[in-house]
């Protein structure tokens, strides 16, 4: 295998059961709420039910930026960090469009994270999210 292979492989390992974890808790909160509420409901669901599964995270915790080696005074507010290192973004729209996505991986390159996850309760057939690795 060459480097490229070996990094891509890494890559995709990277946080995989985690995010397993964290997206089997998301379909729990789907199952059990459905679509319709507002993104504060959803989160508010997700945190109890990553707690009752014994997962890690924090609530919006206040991610330091940088701006050519400097440190803005603004900082990004990301609406879960899980198991220390996953962005995790919630939506409850209809269905993700490619803003979403740009603001996710803006938000991991900003903050020099590797792993993003973007989930949607809004959609009303079945819970949507998508992974990200940079």
């Amino acid at each position: 295998m060459n480097k490229e292979a070996d990094l891509e492989k890494g890559q995709v390992a990277l946080f995989q059961q985690e995010g397993y974890d964290l997206v089997g808790a998301a379909i729990e909160v789907y199952n059990q709420m459905g679509h319709g509420f507002l993104e504060e409901v959803y989160q508010e669901c997700l945190e109890i039910e990553l707690a009752m599964r014994g997962v890690p995270f924090e609530a919006q915790p206040s991610l330091g930026l940088d701006y050519k080696k400097r440190t803005l005074k603004r900082t990004y507010r990301p609406d879960l960090v899980v198991f220390g290192g996953i962005v995790v973004e919630l939506k409850a729209v209809k269905s993700l469009t490619p803003i979403e996505t740009a603001q996710l991986i803006n938000y991991l390159r900003a903050t020099k994270k590797r792993v993003g996850y973007l989930i949607n309760f809004g959609n009303p057939a079945k819970l949507e999210w998508q992974r990200f690795v940079l």
